[in-house]
């Protein structure tokens, strides 16, 4: 094994890791094989006990206690929790090494065992709140599926003293321990699709690519992150499994756009934030990229706000995460004010390894109408999106990469021939408006659009669409722009989002006004590149 350092690496990593999941799901074996792996690396590995165990292992039975008494024992649990967790993360700050920190249980999986009525009145009575405990307190969630569910056949409870869960009960407690995570900005499944030295592996993977670690082939599991296009309107609430929405605003600061997007975050709910900085590299050569996520204080934020990039708007979000299938998704919906080409724009994300597109589409949520499959996409990218220059005339399009490579970036040599006997307008099919068919727009038919007469769309005279020509659609000539590359090769980037609006944003910054403002970059952790 050779490790390669990337250059100047100035700042250490301390990685907070929780793995959570129902009984019998690989939480104690993971943790071992976390540990060795990255120790091999020359990382430090602190291991947080579980505290339930340790408090149940001294004769309490959680079943025996009253309604009181077990809220009274899961607030003493969590105080106890974090105090245990702060003794490693002091640990992991002062260590001279890059620290990997694996917490068995986090503070979230409390709220799994006690009604949500309670839960609230605990973080109330305590000034806690579900932004601080989950996303803000760890940088990374994987959730260990219970062989319970889906490997009935080796679920067991007789290496364990304190687990004598049956396998419905461990089924309804592994969805429950899901479910008190849900929302957490970095949060990953590892099922049960795979046998389990498979299963380890994925883990690893997983853990490696959250963190930057290049792996080689050795742990490739095929899966990569995917997008698709989602019909609107959307299904009410009440189709929707359990979910938790956020608010989240990104903004794209001044760069060199040929080498680096860089870009903060926040990201919150109910008037509590979380704050990320972004930086994504371009290999110069290979056209990969790696991304690099800073954790912010709100001063930090405000310090890299007057930085914003003027050639792109801020973008508002709405994001909702839920579990379907055991498979975590993040549905993106694009808010006021934004461009024109993202209006109605709603967009799906999970991560999988299935290869063939019936399957991948057959395992979606049934409830979600899909319009097609985006992975890769430049139309759809978060960086192009944004831009407030025509797509194509401008020199900042990002349109994937070369055959040898090279990132692409202007719109030059791009053809504007039809495709499938549709021209496209701002890089979508024209035959289709924000990804839906012609002969129906918002589920109405030709004759009527948004319930106008086909004289009117909008409410505007047939010649106009948006109050543009026929020739334009939000501005845009119908000509193809930019023949959809894929950008082959290119981790695609995490989307998160938050409605606020520049209004909130301006505000923050008058008053911070007559602050001192660090304009310089906060200092990025570097990350390590293995070959194996």
């Amino acid at each position: 094994m050779r490790l390669t350092k990337m250059a100047n690496q100035t700042q250490k990593i301390v990685y907070k890791l929780v793995l959570t999941g129902g009984p019998c799901g690989g939480k104690t074996t993971g943790q071992s094989r976390l540990s060795t792996f990255f120790e091999n690396l020359g990382w430090k590995v602190f291991r947080v006990p579980e505290t339930a165990t340790v408090l149940l292992s001294g004769g309490v039975k959680f079943a025996d206690l009253s309604p009181d008494e077990a809220m009274k024992f899961q607030e003493n649990l969590l105080k106890t929790m974090i105090q245990i967790e702060n003794t490693f993360f002091e640990l992991g700050r002062t260590c001279q090494r890059n620290c990997l920190i694996i917490c068995d249980r986090g503070a979230m999986d409390a709220s799994a065992f006690i009604s949500k009525e309670k839960w609230e009145a605990m973080l109330n009575a305590n000034n806690w709140n579900s932004v601080e405990l989950r996303d803000n307190r760890y940088n990374h969630i994987v959730h260990m599926v219970s062989a319970a569910n889906g490997a009935e056949d080796f679920y067991s409870t007789e290496d364990h003293a304190c687990r004598s869960e049956g396998v419905e009960l461990a089924r309804e407690l592994d969805y429950n321990a899901a479910a008190a995570w849900i929302g957490h900005p970095y949060f990953d499944v590892i099922d049960n699709s795979t046998d389990f030295d498979k299963k380890m592996n994925r883990l690893i993977a997983c853990v490696c690519q959250r963190v930057g670690i290049e792996t080689g082939d050795r742990l490739n599991v095929n899966s990569r992150k995917r997008k698709f296009l989602v019909r609107t309107p959307l299904p009410p609430d009440t189709e929707f499994p359990p979910f938790q929405d956020f608010d989240v605003v990104h903004n794209y600061l001044q760069s060199d756009f040929r080498k680096a997007q860089v870009r903060l975050r926040k990201r919150g709910q109910k008037g509590h934030w979380s704050y990320i900085h972004t930086v994504r590299k371009f290999h110069p050569t290979n056209g990969q990229s790696v991304e690099v996520r800073t954790q912010l204080t709100h001063r930090d934020y405000l310090n890299q706000l007057p930085q914003r990039d003027d050639a792109h708007f801020t973008i508002f979000k709405k994001r909702r995460c839920f579990i379907y299938n055991n498979q975590y998704y993040q549905l993106d919906m694009y808010r006021q004010p934004t461009h024109p080409r993202c209006r109605g724009l709603v967009l799906l994300e999970t991560y999988s390894a299935a290869y063939d597109q019936n399957v991948l589409l057959e395992s979606l949520p049934k409830f979600l109408t899909i319009e097609k499959e985006v992975t890769g996409d430049p139309a759809y990218s978060m960086y192009n999106l944004s831009l407030k220059e025509d797509w194509k005339t401008s020199k900042r399009y990002y349109a994937g990469s070369e055959a040898d490579g090279r990132a692409k970036w202007s719109m030059n040599g791009h053809s504007d021939k039809a495709v499938n006997g549709h021209a496209k307008m701002n890089g979508h099919d024209s035959g289709k408006m924000n990804g839906h068919l012609p002969e129906k727009m918002n589920s109405q038919t030709p004759d009527k659009m948004n319930g106008n007469t086909s004289d009117k769309v909008n409410g505007l005279v047939g010649d106009k669409i948006n109050d543009h020509g026929v020739g334009k659609m939000n501005g845009y000539v119908g000509g193809k722009i930019n023949g959809h590359l894929k950008i082959n090769g290119i981790i695609p980037t995490i989307k998160e989002a938050i409605l606020n609006g520049p209004v909130a944003q301006d505000s923050e910054l008058d008053t911070y006004k007559n602050h001192e403002v660090d304009l310089r970059s906060p200092k990025i952790p570097k990350k390590i590149a293995v070959k194996i």
